[in-house]
């Protein structure tokens, strides 16, 4: 009865999941077309671009919570996957110039007429043909996802050093696509799109319907990964992830079941890459570089391995942090980052004294940037909040929070300081996210608030089965 209810409630939430990206797709590209600029509600297209570029990123998340958290396969290379759907949606759209590129060459491309190519190189036939570079988009990153997984998962290779094959296996990619000789931009990569199916990729219009395609494609992947986990298939998965020698011994042939999730996992990254493309306007070997595929990890990790919605929420989460911490805008508001840190301590350590004294100091400096413009006054204020904040953390022998808790301290008040962009921190900072993550919150936003809601669900079936004096009621075993 219990497991029929659970079901139930899973199958509930995939649904609300779906209704809710698909109504992501249907309003943000209204509020864009139909509602007029001077509007409040208008959403400018730059932000519908930016938007359907987390999107795609989600799937990405998605995919790989899929081997991840279901498999227990640590994937550090599925940047690569991402990447590969990407140049085969790049290939497609630098066709389309047709000669309307620089040197007004009918066939090659810009950078071939430059590196002084005479011929279309072979693995770019066809490419003029979206048919074909959607099949592409799917098969390249699927069939080396097979042959890759074929060879790994046969010879038992698991654990940490798969783990550094995958990220060898991207970095080989990423020096193979640098070579100007390989065919595919070296560094530049491929730029400078203009049409999709006919479509000029600048226009208003095409960006929104970019933005709903990933959106739908985003709830398709969910609904995919969701129906793998949901049956018998994924039970065994999950079987695989947590006791694979017993799933052998059993008589289930371990290395196909993680090769079909392997290979799903990548076309799905494909996909990702895919829709991503048309919509930043480039496609460069800096996708292979393995600091996105860690990247990508503390996505997951962040919104919570083995939930796909809380990967996906994970993926948004975090690369909007990035977009905020990165653009410089942020720096006279550091003070409010502080506070935050200080309540999400309050609540894993119930501090009220600590949450109060972050909140206050982040009122307290956020006023005084309002109204005195100025810089200083508030960096000290914050750099002796977060020390007071810190010491008080660790003389709760907190030592992971207090030194986390510390480092960012010393971070926003050194950087404002020094005139240094928060963008060179960033993957210090992502770095320090993940440690506190893996150490404070190991099931993510995600499994953090389902463990949080089974308890007070516990407390408050704890309190119902005692009396009104306070005595609890006998069992019926009693």
């Amino acid at each position: 009865m219990v497991m029929l209810m659970r079901q139930q409630q899973s199958e509930r939430a995939t649904w609300i999941v779906v209704a809710c990206i698909l109504a992501i797709a249907v309003i943000v590209p209204t509020l864009n077309l139909l509602v007029p600029p001077t509007s409040i509600f208008h959403v400018p297209t730059y932000i519908v671009a930016l938007l359907g570029k987390y999107l795609c990123y989600a799937l990405l998340a998605v995919s790989v919570d899929l081997i991840w958290g279901y498999v227990g396969i640590l994937s550090l290379g599925h940047g690569a996957f991402f990447a590969l759907g990407g140049y085969a949606m790049g290939m497609y759209l630098m066709r389309q110039i047709a000669g309307r590129g620089v040197y007004a060459h009918p066939i090659l491309p810009d950078f071939m007429v430059f590196l002084n190519w005479k011929e279309l190189p072979f693995f770019w036939y066809f490419f003029d043909h979206f048919a074909y570079a959607m099949l592409m988009v799917l098969l390249v990153p699927g069939l080396l996802a097979f042959v890759f997984g074929w060879f790994a998962f046969r010879s038992r290779v698991t654990g940490v050093y798969l783990s550094i094959i995958t990220q060898a296996l991207t970095f080989a990619l990423l020096l193979g696509f640098f070579r100007n000789n390989f065919g595919f931009g070296g560094n530049n990569g491929l730029t400078d799109f203009k049409d999709i199916l006919g479509f000029n990729v600048q226009t208003q219009g095409t960006r929104a319907v970019l933005f709903a395609l990933s959106a739908i494609a985003l709830a398709i992947g969910y609904l995919i990964c969701r129906a793998i986990v949901n049956s018998k298939l994924g039970k065994v998965l999950v079987a695989v992830r947590d006791a694979e020698s017993r799933t052998r011994f059993i008589g289930y042939r371990v290395e196909y079941y993680k090769l079909f999730a392997f290979v799903v996992s990548a076309c799905l990254a494909g996909v990702a890459g895919a829709l991503y493309v048309p919509q930043v306007g480039i496609i460069n070997p800096s996708e292979f570089h393995p600091a996105n595929s860690i990247e990508i990890i503390i996505w997951v990790a962040v919104g919570g391995r083995g939930t796909l919605f809380g990967a996906a929420l994970g993926a948004v989460i975090v690369n909007y942090a990035k977009t905020l911490f990165t653009g410089g805008l942020i720096a006279p508001y550091w003070l409010f980052g502080v506070a935050l840190v200080l309540l999400a301590a309050y609540l894993v350590y119930r501090s009220r004294a600590l949450a109060a004294a972050g909140i206050g100091a982040g009122v307290v400096a956020g006023l005084l940037v309002h109204f005195l413009g100025g810089e200083h006054v508030p960096q000290i204020l914050l750099g002796l909040a977060a020390a007071a904040g810190a010491a008080w953390i660790l003389t709760t022998r907190a030592e992971a929070a207090g030194a986390a808790l510390g480092l960012l301290g010393v971070l926003f008040f050194r950087t404002p300081m020094l005139g240094i962009s928060l963008a060179e921190y960033w993957l210090f900072a992502l770095g320090v996210l993940f440690v506190f993550t893996t150490l404070l919150m190991p099931k993510g936003v995600i499994g953090s608030l389902a463990d949080l809601r089974d308890k007070i669900r516990t407390r408050r079936s704890g309190k119902k089965a005692k009396t009104p004096d306070g005595v609890p009621q006998p069992s019926a075993a009693e």
